[in-house]
């Protein structure tokens, strides 16, 4: 018997399904080995050797069940992920087990597909110690960071703090944003734009004020806009040139990490954290009806967007056969992967072509189908042609000042057919823009002219879309991490969501400054950088690896001592929207042995505090408890408002608050907004489950003419519109009257 050791129960199933009777497919469950969980678990006197061992009692019970598999079996593969992680799990159990040092029994593979285990099988190689002792120094210098600087914050700040070597530089671009949005000074400016027609000619169109007297304009007054409008109400209208064009826009390259991660964010609205969790699931294998237990993409952590000769050409004839031959490129699309990436693996792609999105998107959760939508669109886009457009842009005179107006009109989808790119509210109104046949010379008819008194705007916070392509930008960290140093400023309070922006609270702003007073370079981005690079070069036995830990750790710790020196940092309260009901002064949230709660900033004169839970008040309704008598109260609980009784505790009645947005297009009944337990919001109907309608967009109740999906109410640039839910029925049902 042959014995393979992977990491996870699931990638086992999928690999024993692959290797018939003679193998035996068992699981270590991730690390068998770690550091201690209440001490630093270093060895300073012996070039910092790191005290691994299995500290769980799972984890015990692995490696003896483990050893018992090793005694039975003629032959041991190790075959966790081909990764710096997974080739340190092997080389732990490579020690555990008491295994060959020197034998080859590491096997590694991109995708689990057959033909990718059986090729590993006969191929096996050497542990590579160069990536062992990479994933180690990275491991030592996190934990040296984190129990090195945490009790500093904790003694200097307040208790539960912590520090890391990859968070503390991530947390410090969100604050530094913040500071340039708060020092940010509007300046005005006007924007004046006139509605044009060509006389019996359609559409009307619409041309923005670019020059005077031949030179770019900013008005940044109010007089030299009634000067520009002056001009342009006394003149005639006159097209000066027209320049026609085709322009081309290109496919993107398939997934790697960072941008897999950015585009779950932006276009499934999921988190970094879940999306990496998902797409772990595909990887490792899901259980499909019809299909058994199978892996539908390749290996999740990647910087890479190349991919192998035999899914270029896949591509191509999947394209070919569903969109058409003249959606295939004469060549191969091609793509650079960028220059500090490690190239050892391939871009994210769907396994197998023929296992298409919606053959299973009845058969594993909605997560998992709608990531994998994204994955394999995105692969099979980047093997098509590009898209092709009929560009204008037309230079209109009128007096001493000129305009432009643009338009650009799709001529063939080509990969846009495949999978659509996101846009913003301005860039789609620009590309919609539709402009009549112009000639130079041509006279114009003035319309209307609108004017607009506008300001500068300052930086936008960061997303987490966006902090993860920053990230990955600035050389701060590696692509399979930034899911969980999001997770870390989340949970210990650096950072809250506001909408999709991230906004650092008044906690992490004073952490990042009292780390980058005493210990700049651990915030210091540039820095950070570097030392991944450092860190990186390990793997190719660029210099001993405990060379590098010491010579970040040594001057760390000259500054601890400095550090702890110092005088403790005076915590600003956060102060609430709540007022006292003792006194009127405003309420400040602080943090106690027991958590958070609300105290009177009027302390010590007055010392009324109250549970955060009492931030918002109950609010009174002329709603009649149906079982006391009473009057409901309104309240705001985690999933949303919902009704009370206020005969509490005498009477513990309680019912949600039902928003009616329309009439369900199935059957009729209601449909209400709701809120998922994660904060979502959804409609959905109240006949559920006899009537299965959702929807993700406030629904109109009504039905598509063209495709027959429900129509929905979209909102562009403050503008109410009516279109189909299905993506690709291109029903418009116009702007939404507001009478």
């Amino acid at each position: 018997m042959k014995l393979v050791i992977v990491e996870s129960p699931a990638k086992a199933k999928t690999i024993g399904k692959y290797l018939g009777p003679d193998y035996r497919v068992d699981a270590s469950r991730g690390h068998i080995w770690d550091l201690p969980d209440k001490e630093m678990g270093i060895d300073f006197d012996h070039n910092y050797e790191p005290s691994l061992e299995a500290r769980k009692p799972e984890q015990r019970e692995t490696i003896e069940r483990l050893k018992k598999e090793v005694a039975k079996a003629e032959t041991v593969y190790l075959a966790t992920d081909p990764d710096r992680e997974g080739e340190a799990i092997s080389y732990h159990l490579q020690c555990a087990l008491n295994l060959d040092p020197n034998a080859k029994n590491r096997i590694m593979f991109n995708e689990i597909s057959k033909k990718a285990v059986n090729h590993a099988i006969e191929h096996p190689d050497y542990i590579n110690k160069g990536l062992v002792e990479a994933q180690q120094a990275r491991r030592v210098l996190d934990r040296l960071v984190g129990y090195t600087l945490s009790p500093v914050l904790c003694k200097k700040i307040t208790n539960k703090l912590s520090a890391g070597r990859v968070q503390s530089a991530a947390l410090r671009i969100i604050v530094d944003r913040e500071k340039e949005i708060k020092k940010f000074k509007p300046e005005e400016f006007w924007h004046v734009s006139a509605l044009l027609e060509k006389p019996k000619s359609k559409p009307q169109f619409k041309a923005v004020l670019t020059e005077i007297g031949g030179k770019k304009v900013k008005l940044k007054n109010k007089e030299q806009c009634d000067a520009a409008l002056a001009t342009l109400n006394g003149n005639e209208y006159v097209v000066s040139s027209v320049k026609k064009s085709v322009t081309q826009s290109r496919p993107q390259p398939p997934f790697t990490t960072s941008t897999m991660q950015q585009d779950a964010v932006n276009k499934l609205r999921m988190s970094s954290s879940v999306a990496m969790s998902v797409a772990q699931q595909l990887y490792e294998g899901i259980d499909i009806a019809g299909l058994g237990h199978v892996a539908l993409v390749t290996y999740i952590r990647t910087d890479s967007v190349r991919v192998s000769t035999d899914a270029v050409f896949a591509a191509r004839e999947r394209i070919a056969a569903v969109y058409g031959p003249k959606y295939v490129p004469d060549k191969p699309n091609v793509y650079a992967t960028k220059k500090q990436a490690q190239d050892a693996h391939e871009a994210i792609r769907p396994i197998n072509l023929e296992i298409t999105p919606e053959s299973v998107r009845d058969k594993v959760q909605r997560n998992q189908y709608l990531l994998y939508k994204l994955i394999y669109e995105r692969f099979l886009a980047s093997q098509a042609v590009p898209a092709l457009f009929n560009s204008v842009s037309v230079a209109i005179s009128c007096g001493n000042c000129g305009l432009t107006a643009t338009g650009r009109t799709p001529v063939f989808d080509g990969y846009l057919a495949i999978y659509g790119e996101t846009k913003t509210k301005d860039k789609e109104e620009d590309e919609n823009a539709a402009l009549p046949v112009l000639e130079t010379g041509d006279k114009l008819k003035l319309v209307k002219l609108t004017d607009e008194q506008r300001f500068t705007k300052p930086p936008a916070r960061y997303t987490e879309a966006s902090i993860i392509k920053a990230m990955e930008e600035k050389g701060i960290g590696r692509p399979s991490t930034y899911a969980t140093i999001m997770q870390t400023l989340y949970k210990r309070e650096y950072v809250t969501k506001d909408g999709k922006s991230l906004v650092p609270s008044n906690l992490g702003i004073q952490v990042t400054d009292y780390l980058q007073k005493y210990f700049a370079e651990v915030v210091d981005v540039q820095f950070t950088a570097e030392m991944e690079d450092r860190l990186d070069a390990i793997e190719d036995n660029g210099e001993p690896w405990y060379k590098v830990v010491d010579s970040f750790y040594k001057p760390l710790i000259r500054e601890v001592d400095v550090a702890m020196h110092s005088h403790k940092v005076a915590v600003q309260d956060e102060v609430s929207d709540v007022v006292c009901d003792k006194c009127g002064a405003p309420m400040v949230v602080k943090t106690g042995r027991y958590g958070k709660y609300l105290a009177c900033s009027n302390y010590p004169n007055c010392s009324n505090i109250k549970s955060l839970k009492e931030k918002t008040p109950p609010k009174p309704t002329d709603i009649v408890c149906e079982i006391c008598g009473a009057k409901m109260l309104e309240r705001q609980g985690k999933y949303g408002k919902y009704l009370s009784c206020s005969n509490y505790p005498a009477c513990r009645n309680t019912k949600p608050i039902t928003e009616v947005v329309a009439k369900c297009p199935k059957c009729g009944k209601d449909v209400t907004k709701r809120v998922s337990k994660r904060g979502i919001v959804f409609y959905g109907c109240t006949g559920y489950p006899n009537c299965d309608f959702v929807s993700w967009d406030v629904p109109t109740g009504k039905l598509c003419p063209k495709c027959g999906a429900h129509l929905v109410y979209k909102t562009l640039r403050g503008k109410k519109y009516i279109r189909c839910s299905n993506k690709e029925c291109d029903f418009d049902g116009g702007e939404v009257s507001e009478s």
